[in-house]
C-alpha cells in the first residue's frame, strides 16, 4: 500500500496528497508530527530514499539550530534527532512498496505511482 507522511499544515505536503487523491490509489496517511515514528521507521525511509539522514534534514527549523547546528552527529544520531524532533524531517514523503520519495516539489510523487 501507498503510504504518505503527511503534514496537513504544510502546503507541499497538502499537493502531494492532493496527488494521491487524484492517482485514484489506495493509501494511508501518516500524520507523523502526531503518530511518533520510531528510530526503525525513520532508519527504513532513509534507506528508501537511498540518501543520507541529513538529506532529510529541514536544517532551517528553529529546533536545528537551537540543539543541534554546529554539531558532529553519525547518521545514527542524525535519525535519532528526527525522531525526537519529527518537525526536521522533510515532507511529504511518499513510499509505494519499496519505492520512496521527498515530494519536493510534489509532483516528484508520480514517478513512483
Amino acid at each position: 500500500m501507498i503510504k504518505i507522511y503527511h503534514n496537513p499544515r504544510c502546503r507541499k505536503s497538502r499537493e502531494g496528497l492532493q496527488i494521491l487523491q487524484e492517482c485514484g490509489k489506495d493509501f494511508e496517511i501518516i500524520e507523523y508530527l502526531k503518530e511518533n515514528l520510531s528510530f526503525d521507521e525513520v532508519n527504513t525511509i532513509v534507506n528508501l530514499l537511498n540518501i543520507p539522514p541529513t538529506t532529510l534534514l529541514r536544517k532551517n527549523e528553529a529546533v536545528w539550530k537551537e540543539h543541534f547546528k554546529g554539531k558532529t552527529m553519525s547518521d545514527e544520531d542524525i535519525i535519532a534527532s528526527m525522531v525526537k524532533f519529527p518537525k526536521l524531517m522533510e515532507r511529504p514523503i511518499v513510499i509505494n512498496k519499496e519505492k520512496a520519495v521527498i515530494g519536493r516539489p510534489p509532483e516528484t510523487i508520480k514517478q513512483i505511482l
